[in-house]
C-alpha cells in the first residue's frame, strides 16, 4: 500500500512541475519520465466450499430432480439393465438387498457400473454389517459377534477390509455400523451390537467408522438407540421411558463417538421416546434437532426403511408415501423405502414431495437443504 501511495505522490508532483514550465519563459522542459499508478490488482475469487457448490447446483435443479435425490428405493432381481432403468426413471438412490446381489464380486461390479452410468447422481447402498446381516456373502470378515470381545483395533481392521470389498463392488454407502447399546443379552439387537457397555460400544463404533473412512460412506444406526427401546421395529414401534438426560448419558455415547470419527450418515430408527417426542424418531423434528445441535452432526440423516413403519399396526403411519413426506419435513435428508413397496413406490414419493414443495415454501427450502446434503455425499464419493 505504501509503495502505491508514493508512486501516486510522484505523479502529482510531476504534473505540477510540467504546468510551471509552461507558464514561465525561462523554465526548461522536464526530462523526467511521467510516473503512473499501478492499477489495483483484481482480487482472486474465494473458492466455493463443497457445501456452497452443492447449494448452487441444487438451486439449478427442478423440484422433481431435488426430490429424486432424497429418495432411495429398491427393485427386484439382478438384471443390471432393469435396475439402471429404475434409477434413471425415478430415485437416484438404490439399496441392494440380498436378491439384488449376484453370485460373484465381478458380476456385482458389472451391475453397479451399469446403475452408476444410468444417473450421474446415483448412490448405491447396502447393509453389510457382517455375520447375519450381509448381502455380499463372500464377506467372511469378523462381525460384531467376534468383535465385541476383541480390541477396537480389530474392529477398525475388519471394517477397513470390508470397505475395500464394498469399494471393489462399486457400492457407495454401507448401512453397516450398529451403534445401539442393548441392556441385556436377551435384547432383540444384542446379536448385532458391540456389547452392553456404552463406552465399549463407542470405542468399536468409532473404530468401524475410522476403518471405512475415505473408502465408503459410513452409517451409524439406529438413532437414538434400539437398545433403549426394546422390541422389533420391523413390526412395531418400540418405546422407551428414558428422559433426555438418561439418553444423553448412555445411548448417545456411541453415536457421538461415531460422528466424531467422521461417519457420513446417521440412520434414524422407528423408535418412540414419549418424554422427548411423541413421534417415532424417524419422523420427529425434535430428534433431528438433537442430532444436529446436541451431537453436532452435519452429514446425511437417513430414515430406516419406512416400510417397517407402515407395518407397525399404527394407522397414522400406514401410508409410506405420507411417511416419507413427513420425514423430510421433520429433518431427514434421505428416505429409505424397501418393505411393502413396489418399483413404483419411490416414484410416488417423488411426486408427493414435489407437490408439497409447490404449495409450501418452507418445505421447498427444507427439500433443497436435504438434496444439497445428499449431493455433497455423492460428490465426496
Amino acid at each position: 500500500m505504501r509503495s502505491r501511495a508514493v508512486a501516486a505522490a510522484f505523479l502529482v508532483v510531476g504534473i505540477g512541475l510540467t504546468g510551471c514550465a509552461a507558464a514561465g519563459d525561462s523554465a526548461e522542459p522536464s526530462t523526467s519520465p511521467t510516473l503512473t499508478a499501478d492499477p489495483p490488482p483484481t482480487p482472486s475469487p474465494t473458492p466455493l466450499t463443497p457445501a456452497e457448490q452443492a447449494v448452487q447446483q441444487v438451486a439449478r435443479m427442478t423440484v422433481a430432480e431435488q426430490a429424486a435425490l432424497v429418495v432411495m428405493g429398491t427393485a427386484p432381481g439382478t438384471d443390471a439393465a432393469a435396475l439402471a432403468g429404475y434409477v434413471s426413471a425415478g430415485p437416484d438412490g438404490l439399496i441392494l438387498m440380498g436378491g439384488n446381489v449376484p453370485a460373484t464380486p465381478d458380476e456385482l461390479r458389472s451391475l453397479t457400473d451399469t446403475v452408476h452410468a444410468a444417473s450421474a447422481q446415483a448412490l448405491i447402498a447396502i447393509d453389510q454389517e457382517g455375520g447375519d446381516v450381509r448381502r455380499m456373502l463372500w464377506d467372511e470378515l469378523p462381525s460384531s459377534y467376534e468383535l465385541k470381545t476383541a480390541a477396537p483395533a480389530e474392529t477398525q481392521a475388519a471394517f477397513a477390509a470390508r470397505a475395500g470389498l464394498l469399494e471393489a463392488a462399486g457400492v457407495d454407502i454401507n448401512f453397516g455400523i450398529v451403534a445401539d447399546v442393548p441392556r441385556t443379552q436377551d435384547s432383540f439387537i444384542f446379536g448385532r451390537s458391540y456389547g452392553t457397555d456404552p463406552q465399549a460400544v463407542a470405542d468399536r463404533v468409532a473404530a468401524a467408522a475410522a476403518g471405512e473412512r475415505g473408502v465408503v460412506a459410513s452409517t451409524l444406526k439406529h438413532f437414538p438407540g434400539h437398545g433403549a427401546a426394546e422390541g422389533d421395529s420391523h413390526s412395531a414401534i418400540p418405546t422407551s421411558v428414558q428422559t433426555f438426560a438418561e439418553w444423553r448419558a448412555f445411548d448417545a455415547i456411541p453415536f457421538e463417538a461415531g460422528i466424531d470419527a467422521g461417519a457420513e450418515l446417521v440412520m434414524t430408527g422407528h423408535l418412540r421416546f414419549p418424554s422427548i417426542a411423541a413421534e417415532p424418531a424417524s419422523l420427529s423434528p425434535e430428534w433431528y434437532r438433537i442430532l444436529r445441535e446436541d451431537l453436532g452432526f452435519e452429514g446425511v440423516a437417513v430414515t430406516d426403511d419406512l416400510g417397517m413403519l407402515s407395518s407397525s399396526g399404527e394407522a397414522a403411519y400406514a401410508d409410506p408415501v405420507a411417511n416419507a413426506v413427513a420425514a423430510i419435513a421433520a429433518g431427514a435428508d434421505l428416505v429409505l423405502m424397501v418393505a411393502g413397496s413396489t418399483p413404483e413406490t419411490a416414484g410416488q414419493i417423488i411426486v408427493a414431495l414435489e407437490q408439497r414443495a409447490s404449495t409450501d415454501a418452507a418445505f421447498a427450502e427444507r427439500l433443497a437443504e436435504a438434496a444439497s446434503r445428499v449431493l455433497m455425499l455423492e460428490s465426496a464419493g
